[in-house]
This record gives structure tokens, C-alpha cells and sequence, in this order.
């Protein structure tokens, strides 16, 4: 950096005398305060923007849980057909990624590097393929529904209770796509508490539009489960146009330019090129989910019930990782483009460290209080043998807190240095390999390989289904935390 004697030396490395002048915005690089502090710094807004995004999900699993249609026969089948229609919604994350991951990684970079206009122009250009995006997946997504429930094993009335959720909220899916495009490009840029601000108020908006939509109010009729979804997609299109108008006034020298917004193909390509194996990793383990999840389904309504609710519950901790993920992802990639890639390790391990101690704080609590959680969604009598199912498989997932906090934290670190393939071979080796070959042998009587071969099975139920999934994040933990520790992502080119 052309300095050597310490004066301007930070806890994140050293600034040259022309990198004191004051940029529109500070970078992450040249703030002055210990790195423990700017990652809890950069990760608590996160985690109440994690927090907020789960409550949504999670009041629709409460009011769906505590509303027992007419007839209570149906009510674990509705709830199944919840648990399904939200694998199937995570897509939308899949879709994200296509533009959300590469506008991060490459507005940090920018960031870093003191090239604030490029940084701006990156995520100009993310909003603009997340609007062609949605606008051509709506259609595809809307007609391909009803399939993809059918092939997941769903029957009848669950069946269409799944696509009657999930029709608004594709329908409307071009603005949760807005949404998280521009919140990613925040994030790169050094902002992680415009997202929670924009999340809190869909939160808010969600539970009157959601009860309303769903029982009716005045004028609006009662929409049963397609109230829910529509509360959801309408809850988010109100975020996605708060968090664009942000940007319309200009926050942490980001700022929506018609003239940045013209398709600017070379950046495109370089947005795609890190997008694009990230999306293919969030689309490969979305698909290895339903395959799971079909397992899943074949044990039955209470399995998939039971499966839905401790998904949920877990996504308590996963949030708390994915805030130190999105910290670790913003420090990273703007050290590595202010070319100091030991700072980048450093933040990296403190984000780790951090994630993996509060995650395994939430599996002590999952241990803990595993029947009080599941009762709060089940709440009737004819839902114990949900209770029943789900407390078993909350306690175990308990344990594999810290291998999967290392799953999560450091594929935010290898996304931020623009190490997007590598974990796409950790998935389909976890996934693959081991957690679907597992899956068939402790939850069936049998298993016909064929050619005559038979081999018996463990029947083990939904908490074989789980062991199998405990097996995935122990190995998939190791494999992260030797790709991390090799090294080799500090030379990705992006």
C-alpha cells in the first residue's frame, strides 16, 4: 500500500494517506473499530432481517396450525400441504441468487476498491435482470405448480390447498425478487440495516394482511389458504417498493439511474458468472430437498406435518448463522478488493466463530424446549401425534448446530470472494452421497436396486429421514471448513 510506518494502521489492515480523503461513503475496510465489533456490527441487523423474514413463514405455519377447517380430518393434511408449498416457495431463493449473489460479491469488491460508480452501476444492472427474471419465471412458475405438487405425492384436497398458497405468491414473485436483489447490493455496499428496516414492515403488514386475507374482513371475503399466500406476495410487493424508493433518493452511494439500468452486457456477464454457480448450488440442493421431502411425504400427512413445523422451528438457527454468513460475505469481498486477503481469513474466522456459537446456543434451546415449540403450532388434540413425531427429530438436529453453522458462515465467505462453484460439489456430495442414499435405507421396509438385488431397510420412520440429514451436515461441515482453511478462494478471480 506504499506505507511503512504504521501511522494509519487499522484493525483491517493499513490506508494509504489518498485513502484518508472522505469517499461519499466510508468502506468496511477503513472503518476504525475491533473486528469482533464491526462483524456483530454488520451481523445484528442482519439477524433481525433473518428474524422478520421467519416470521412471516412462521405466522402462516401458526394461523394455518391453530384454524382447523370445518372438518378437523383435513387439518393435518392442510398443514402438510404447507410444509410443501413452502420447499417449493424456497425457488424464489434459487431465482435470487441469479442476480443477488454476483451484485454483492461485485459491489464489494468495487467498494473496496474505491470504484464507488461502478459499484452503482453493478446494481443498477442486478435490479435490472431481477425484473426480466421475474417477468419471465411468473408464467413458467404459475404453470409448472400444480406438476410439481403432484410429483412431490400430494393428493386431492392437500394437493390443491398447496397450489391455492403458492399461486399468489409466484404471481407476485417479480417483487421479492426486486427486494432481495437490492438488499443484497446494500449489503455489498456496506449497509445491513436497511434490509431489516424494509423486512420489519412486510413482517408487520403480513399478519393483518395474512388473518384478513384468510378469514375475511368487511368487504373482502374469507380465502382460506389462498388468503394466506396472498397476505404473504402482498406483504412483500410493499417491501420490495419501499426498498426501491431508498434507492431512489441514493443510500450508501447506491443509487437507481435510468442510464444504469441499459443492459450493459460485459457487466452482465461478470454479475452471471458468479451468479450463476450459486443459483445452480441454491437450485441443486432446492431439488435435492423436494426429492427428500418426497420421501418425507411418503411416510405420511403427520410425518410431513411434523417434518414442516421442525424445519420452521430450526430456521431459528440457520437466520442466526446466515447473519454472521452475510457479514463474513461483505467483509471478505471488500478486503479482497482492497487487496488485503488476510484481513479477509480474519474476518472470516471471527464471522465463523460468532456463527457457531450462537447457533449451537439455539440447539440448546431446540433440546430444551422442543414439546413447548411444536404445541405452539399444534395446539389441538388431534394434532399430539404431530408432537409426538417432531419432538424427537428437534432434539436431534440440536446436535449438528455446529457443523451446519459452518456450512452456512463460510459459504457466505466463499460467495463473497466470488467462490461460487466449489461449494455446488459440497452439495451434490452431501445430498447425493449421502444424505438421499441414507434417507431410502432407514425409512423403508426395502429397498429393490434392481436386477433382482433386495436389501432390507431400518423403517425408521421420519427420524430415520432426519438421521439421514444429521449424516449430510456432519460431513458437509468438514468438507467447508477444509475448503476454507486451504485457502484457495482468497485467489478467485471476479
Amino acid at each position: 500500500m506504499g506505507m511503512s510506518d504504521g501511522k494509519h494502521r487499522t484493525r483491517l489492515g493499513l490506508m494509504s494517506n489518498s485513502e484518508t480523503t472522505t469517499p461519499p461513503e466510508p468502506s468496511l475496510v477503513t472503518v476504525r473499530k475491533p473486528l469482533g465489533w464491526l462483524v456483530i456490527g454488520l451481523a445484528w441487523p442482519v439477524l433481525v432481517q433473518q428474524f422478520l423474514i421467519l416470521s412471516v413463514a412462521l405466522y402462516d405455519q401458526f394461523l394455518a396450525g391453530n384454524n382447523p377447517p370445518e372438518d378437523p380430518t383435513l387439518h393435518i393434511g392442510h398443514q402438510a400441504a404447507q410444509t410443501t408449498a413452502n420447499y417449493i416457495s424456497w425457488f424464489i431463493s434459487s431465482a435470487s441468487a441469479l442476480v443477488s449473489v454476483g451484485g454483492t460479491a461485485l459491489v464489494a469488491r468495487f467498494v473496496g476498491a474505491g470504484e464507488r460508480d461502478r459499484a452503482n452501476r453493478v446494481a443498477n444492472q442486478s435490479l435490472a435482470l431481477a425484473f426480466v427474471f421475474g417477468i419471465i419465471g411468473t408464467p413458467l412458475a404459475l404453470f409448472a405448480l400444480p406438476w410439481a405438487v403432484h410429483a412431490l405425492g400430494l393428493r386431492d384436497e392437500t394437493a390443491w390447498s398447496a397450489v391455492q398458497f403458492l399461486q399468489p405468491i409466484f404471481f407476485l414473485v417479480t417483487f421479492q425478487l426486486l427486494e432481495q436483489s437490492a438488499i443484497a447490493c446494500l449489503v455489498g455496499a456496506g449497509d445491513t440495516r436497511t434490509g431489516p428496516f424494509v423486512l420489519g414492515g412486510v413482517a408487520l403488514l403480513n399478519i393483518p394482511m395474512a388473518w384478513t386475507c384468510f378469514h375475511g374482513f368487511g368487504p373482502i371475503p374469507g380465502m382460506g389458504f389462498y388468503g394466506i399466500g396472498m397476505g404473504t406476495a402482498l406483504s412483500h410487493a410493499c417491501g420490495s417498493l419501499t426498498v426501491l424508493g431508498v434507492l431512489l433518493v441514493g443510500r450508501h452511494g447506491l443509487r437507481l439511474r435510468g442510464a444504469d439500468l441499459w443492459p450493459d452486457f460485459p457487466l452482465i456477464y461478470r454479475i452471471l458468472r458468479i451468479s450463476l454457480p450459486a443459483s445452480v448450488d441454491t437450485l441443486s440442493i432446492g431439488l435435492c430437498q423436494l426429492w427428500f421431502l418426497s420421501l418425507v411425504n411418503a411416510l405420511g400427512n403427520v410425518a410431513a406435518t411434523a417434518h414442516g413445523t421442525a424445519i420452521r422451528c430450526e430456521g431459528l438457527g440457520y437466520m442466526s448463522g446466515q447473519a454472521f454468513a452475510t457479514a463474513a460475505s461483505a467483509l471478505v469481498g471488500q478486503n479482497l478488493g482492497a487487496k488485503r486477503p488476510h484481513e479477509a481469513a480474519r474476518s472470516a474466522r471471527v464471522a465463523l466463530l460468532f456463527g457457531c456459537v450462537t447457533m449451537s446456543l439455539m440447539g440448546v434451546l431446540f433440546f430444551t424446549f422442543a414439546p413447548a415449540m411444536f404445541h405452539f403450532f399444534s395446539p389441538h388434540a388431534h394434532q399430539q401425534p404431530v408432537v409426538d413425531a417432531g419432538v424427537p427429530i428437534l432434539r436431534l438436529v440440536a446436535f449438528a448446530m455446529p457443523p451446519l453453522s459452518a456450512i452456512i458462515v463460510l459459504t457466505g465467505v466463499l460467495r463473497g470472494a466470488g467462490d461460487t462453484r466449489f461449494p455446488i460439489l459440497l452439495s451434490w456430495i452431501g445430498f447425493l452421497a449421502i444424505r438421499l442414499p441414507i434417507a431410502y435405507l432407514l425409512t423403508r421396509d426395502q429397498l429393490d436396486l434392481g436386477a433382482g438385488i433386495i436389501i432390507p431397510g431400518w423403517n425408521l420412520g421420519l427420524f430415520g429421514a432426519w438421521l439421514a440429514m444429521f449424516a449430510d451436515l456432519m460431513v458437509r461441515g468438514a468438507l467447508f471448513v477444509w475448503r476454507f482453511t486451504s485457502g484457495r478462494w482468497k485467489t478467485v478471480r471476479v
